[in-house]
């Protein structure tokens, strides 16, 4: 799935740490969660569509090695971003 340069800058707008942030860790969360939640809804319509249900496995799994690694670096912002996003851990 690829994110439209509008939505892709919103949602580093609205993760971003200063005004140069664009790879963080929690915003690369964030993004990948974005792209989770609209192949999530591709799938539900598309349910034999096995190459995006790879593509959405690895990116749940990039995703949470990203949050291991933040909860490692810094606990108190990983359960902000969990809390922003809306995860669940």
């Amino acid at each position: 799935m690829v994110l439209m340069k509008a939505e892709k800058q919103e949602v580093i707008e609205s993760y971003k740490a200063h005004s140069k942030d664009t790879g963080s860790s929690v915003v690369q969360v964030a993004l990948l969660t974005y792209k989770i939640n609209h192949l999530s809804e591709h799938l539900k319509d598309h349910k034999k569509d096995f190459h995006s249900r790879r593509g959405l496995l690895i990116m749940i799994g990039k995703r949470r090695r990203l949050l291991s690694y933040l909860n490692k670096k810094d606990p108190k912002l990983y359960q902000e971003t969990l809390d922003k996003l809306d995860l669940r851990k």
